[in-house]
């Protein structure tokens, strides 16, 4: 079955940097979109980054853009958020997705918190 598992999520001192990892299974990887969503407490979950199944095209939610850098390793079944210059804001539980066949697929989120 389908399998999305966040890691690498923790607390960060403001102007700190963060690697996130999201590890996939139960499908072939190579061939899907995928996304980094974001929810703050009590707050909408939003769109964080998203990326093409090849890697050749990325695209950011403005409030990240610039510090935030999406990529995948599609060897290792692996998609990476690299979080630069943190600030208080991007405290959220940061989760990974896919869309297969009409039907989205979630991991169960990590936590990341900014704050001295």
């Amino acid at each position: 079955q389908v399998q999305l598992v966040e890691s690498g999520g923790a607390l960060v001192q403001p102007g700190g940097s963060l690697t996130l990892s999201c590890a996939a299974s139960g499908f072939t990887f190579s061939r899907y979109f995928m996304r980094w969503y974001r929810q703050a407490p009590g707050k909408e979950r939003e769109l964080v980054a998203e990326i093409t199944n090849s890697g050749g095209w990325t695209n950011y939610a403005d409030s990240v853009k610039g510090r935030f850098t999406i990529s995948r390793d599609n060897a290792q079944n692996t998609l990476y958020l690299q979080m630069n210059s943190l600030k208080p804001d991007d405290t959220a539980v940061y989760y990974c997705k896919t869309r297969i066949m009409y039907r989205d697929y979630w991991g169960q989120g990590t936590q990341v918190t900014v704050s001295s």
